[in-house]
């Protein structure tokens, strides 16, 4: 993969403004393209697009293959006549944050509303559309769609607490289910539909005006997922079907205790045995949706850090040995280039360089790391053309909020790093960013704002919380894009066509 010198925003979809308690797939996610196009940038960086799970964590997903019905629009759902016009109307929702509680019962209504109207109405067409996009996906889709009517069944509990022959997957018991559940079953496959229809619009409208899309893979599944409940054997898990050892990430700059993820870990022995092919299935599952993707977690390809399930923290764990380039030199065979941004953040050896040099992968450079002194590898000079600058992640504050908080030290270093007074300090780390010699600059839509930690999308290790950050519907202004697009010429990051060439 060859990057050409560009820049972009990290926004999910998730924090786009519109009326229905989130944002969404319609309008206003197109207007935002069209901004992002003003501005000169060439780059939107999203979040993982799964139906989400525990927390309403986008890492914490269903399935690694399925997208996130609470995204569909219900505008768009109204244009193609599956949605009357009060059905579609805005709720009385906040407009700064997902009021998940609120939202979803609301959003699941008008999908049913919608899945009611294409059984009673649907069009020749549309009919032929859905059932061939049925059998594109089944690889996935089958397991998927009878994974949620069985947790719908259930009232939502987890695969491992149903009756043991569906979760061992009997035969019997598995036909039975899909008789019984049937029309559940093309529900949660018509909303699949539904959400794949409404994305490839949006992303066509990208490609359109010269903007690609950067997704992300989280290296770890859900262990309350279709993934590990159709594939027991390519995980960690005892004889219950339960996983032995959960992952995460020893004490780091975010967790005095490390970070317990929880999610099961790869058996890769078994992944071996089938020449990676669920892993093969995913990148290229994920690779439909967008142009490249962040490879979260690059580290565990490497060696994971293995704590023992019940652990109450991430502190008492081993590194176990990952499948490496093994699995992207299979990778490579299967999809050829590998158009990934390695995440190589946290406990970094140098095997976990090494692998990256060896793939040409970019790695990421965070700016609000770099302050430390004048030997911090962060810091903006330094950065090799071949990686990924961010002010900051999804992780972390936004960079007003972490200036705020950085010791004196911190913040007399940056100051006079970038010849600054501090009044400005976001778009002066920002203007550094752009400046650097990364390929690649970005900053998450709260820094463009220069927000402050209220702002925050995620903290890590919080139980709750996170993942509800909405910008405003002005927000996206004109003002906005000429400050952007002036650095975009000044630093020649302009949007043009190509600027990602595969």
């Amino acid at each position: 993969m060859k990057l050409q010198r560009s820049s972009g925003v990290l926004l999910h979809p998730t924090s786009l403004p519109g009326p229905h308690g989130i944002g969404d797939l319609g309008p206003l996610a197109h207007a935002w393209v069209d901004f992002l196009a003003e501005a000169g940038c060439s780059l939107w960086q999203v979040l993982p697009l799964g139906p989400t799970g525990f927390d309403n964590s986008p890492y914490q997903s269903f399935s690694a293959f399925a997208g996130n019905p609470y995204l569909i629009s219900p505008e768009l759902l109204q244009a193609e006549g599956l949605l009357e016009p009060q059905a579609a109307g805005g709720a009385s929702f906040p407009s700064d944050r997902v009021d998940f509680s609120a939202l979803i019962p609301w959003k699941v209504r008008r999908l049913d509303a919608a899945f009611g109207k294409y059984r009673e109405t649907g069009s020749t067409k549309l009919r032929a559309e859905f059932e061939a996009f049925r059998s594109a996906h089944a690889v996935w889709l089958d397991d998927f769609s009878l994974f949620m009517a069985l947790k719908e069944g259930h009232k939502g509990a987890r695969w491992d607490e149903w009756p043991e022959a569906l979760r061992r997957r009997g035969s019997d018991a598995m036909a039975g289910a899909r008789r019984e559940l049937a029309e559940g079953m093309e529900r949660q496959s018509f909303r699949q539909f539904l959400f794949f229809r409404q994305w490839e619009a949006l992303r066509r409208h990208a490609g359109s005006k010269g903007v690609r899309i950067i997704g992300d893979v989280p290296i770890f599944v859900s262990s309350d997922s279709a993934d590990v409940w159709a594939h027991p054997d390519l995980f960690k898990l005892d004889e219950t079907l339960r996983p032995t050892v959960v992952a995460g990430v020893p004490p780091d700059y975010f967790s005095p205790t490390g970070q317990l993820w929880g999610n099961p870990l790869y058996c890769w022995e078994s992944h071996r045995s089938s020449a990676f092919e669920w892993w093969a299935a995913r990148l290229r599952s994920a690779l439909e949706l967008v142009d490249l993707a962040r490879l979260d977690h690059f580290r565990g390809f490497v060696a994971a850090w293995e704590v023992p399930a019940g652990r109450p923290t991430a502190e008492k764990g081993k590194w176990v040995e990952g499948p490496g380039g093994e699995l992207l030199s299979r990778l490579g065979e299967v999809l050829g280039d590998l158009p990934l941004i390695a995440e190589d953040l946290g406990v970094i050896t140098p095997d976990v360089e090494a692998l990256r040099e060896r793939f040409h992968l970019p790695g990421m450079k965070i700016l609000q790391f770099a302050f430390s002194g004048p030997d911090n590898p962060f810091l903006p000079h330094s950065y090799p053309r071949n990686s990924v600058v961010y002010t900051g992640t999804h992780d972390n504050d936004t960079t007003r909020g972490w200036f705020e908080a950085a010791p004196e030290a911190e913040q007399d270093f940056c100051r006079r790093y970038l010849k600054s007074d501090g009044r400005d300090i976001v778009w002066d780390l920002i203007r550094a960013a752009w400046a650097s010699p990364a390929a690649f600059a970005l900053a998450p839509m709260q820094d463009l704002l220069d927000l402050g930690t209220a702002a925050r999308m995620n903290l890590p290790g919080k139980p709750s919380g996170s993942w509800t950050w909405r910008m405003g519907e002005g927000d996206a202004s004109p003002a906005l894009a000429a400050r952007l697009r002036e650095l975009n010429y000044l630093y020649q990051r302009n949007n043009l066509p190509g600027s990602l060439s595969r």
